[in-house]
């Protein structure tokens, strides 16, 4: 990653204006009175403060340019979320915020590469997005989105999907007493369902050495293809509790299969 070179995003990073106290006061002022120009101006004045960000990120290895933009998204939503009564320099709110947008990006773009064109139409989407939401006080539809830019709303969600980062079958979303739920918990499974694999490998005999509640649950699970979720509803317990009994109905037919 280059920081130091003079154009980012087509900004001429050399000439980058820096706004006085008593300017960043005034234009708040009118930017709380819903003036655009006026909050135009003050992110062109706090542009120094995204290049002074993403420098620290030097040894991400990411293009600067994409940082650069992922950084002036963090730095308007500082600026729609700043509140001027509370004794506090806007840049010491701002910098979080900037860095917590970058370090998403991160997050979300270490293991897929997506062309520059569908990254710039994204994050136009993005900005978009969160433009007409403060203009007309409600989310905007793909379609108002897509109009707004000037292209197709599938060229919008192709865009918006394609930076999005996969997640692992295996990724905690909850977690009760020690017990973690995973993604592959949430997800029906359909081809169970169909092909009744549990019945193919002959463990109607291990499911005997359940109680009436386990077995339920792993006919429910395995049988049916209804998430822990479903089960949860149908019986009447919590879903922490439909993973703890699934999970020792399986240790119980693992043992008694491998005897």
């Amino acid at each position: 990653m280059v920081c130091q070179k003079v154009e980012i995003c087509g900004v001429n990073t050399s000439k980058l204006p820096l706004l006085k106290q008593q300017e960043k006061e005034a234009l708040f002022e009118k930017i709380k009175e819903g003036d655009k120009e006026a909050r135009e101006e003050y992110i062109k004045g706090n542009l120094r403060l995204v290049l002074s960000v993403i420098k620290r990120f030097a040894s991400a290895n990411e293009n600067v340019d994409d940082l650069f933009q992922i950084g002036c998204i963090g730095l308007m939503k500082a600026i729609d979320n700043f509140d001027t009564t509370l004794n506090v320099k806007f840049s010491t709110y701002a910098v979080p915020m900037i860095m917590g947008e970058i370090r998403r990006f991160l997050r979300d773009n270490n293991s897929i590469r997506v062309s520059r064109s569908i990254k710039d139409t994204a994050y136009k989407a993005i900005y978009t997005r969160e433009h007409l939401t403060r203009k007309n006080l409600r989310e905007p539809t793909v379609s108002e989105v897509a109009k707004e830019i000037g292209i197709s709303k599938e060229e919008v969600v192709y865009a918006l999907e394609a930076i999005q980062n996969p997640m692992s079958l295996y990724e905690p979303v909850y977690t009760d007493g020690g017990d973690a739920l995973y993604v592959m918990d949430q997800i029906s499974d359909k081809k169970s369902k169909e092909e009744n694999w549990v019945e193919h490998l002959s463990l109607s005999e291990a499911m005997k050495q359940l109680n009436a509640r386990e077995n339920e649950i792993i006919s429910l699970r395995f049988f049916e293809g209804k998430t822990q979720m479903e089960v949860a509803d149908i019986i009447g317990i919590s879903q922490a509790q439909v993973s703890r009994l699934e999970k020792n109905a399986l240790r119980m037919m693992k043992r008694f299969l491998t005897a």
